[in-house]
């Protein structure tokens, strides 16, 4: 994790936790899963007839599947700046847990607003900041009206909370 020179290279913002389960990928991509695949390519290179070997095809492009994940994991990590998890805050910022209230609904939805693509999960309610939504709270505060203009059309929410 290269802070200063990540600041300038568009920086990938990671909370600590996005951190250690893209270490734990590569770590089990490097050491678990390129051994696998290497036996595998090694037993179908075993077979007689290369020409109509799919074993080989399909490990060849398994191969190439998990090289592509690591290269990207690599990158991740060489631009990543750690996001600090401070509580409270006035503002919406990277890390906050925002409470929001959609327009014409009386219930109350919580995200995290993380900096990474790769952490974002509408499931667990972390939503990048580069989302529609989480672009338009970043630098907002509570009480504040938002809107997010979505494929799905436009959508107006209250800030409820910030911590």
């Amino acid at each position: 994790m290269n802070t200063l020179e990540s600041q300038f290279n568009n920086p990938e913002y990671l909370s600590q936790e996005g951190l250690e389960k893209l270490k734990k990928e590569l770590e089990e991509l490097t050491k678990i899963r390129r051994f696998e695949l290497s036996e595998k390519i090694k037993n179908a290179l075993a077979q007689d007839d290369l020409s109509e070997n799919a074993e080989y095809d399909i490990a060849k492009e398994e191969q190439s599947e998990n090289e592509r994940r690591i290269a990207e994991i690599e990158d991740i990590l060489s631009r990543a700046v750690l996001i600090s998890k401070e509580s409270g805050g006035t503002y919406v910022r990277l890390g906050s847990l925002v409470s929001l209230k959609k327009e014409g609904s009386d219930a109350i939805d919580h995200y995290s607003l993380v900096g990474s693509k790769e952490e974002a999960d509408s499931l667990t309610g972390k939503i990048s900041h580069e989302s529609p939504l989480g672009a338009a709270l970043l630098g907002r505060k509570k009480g504040e009206k938002v809107k997010a203009i979505t494929p799905n059309g436009e959508i107006n929410y209250t800030i409820i909370d910030v911590g």
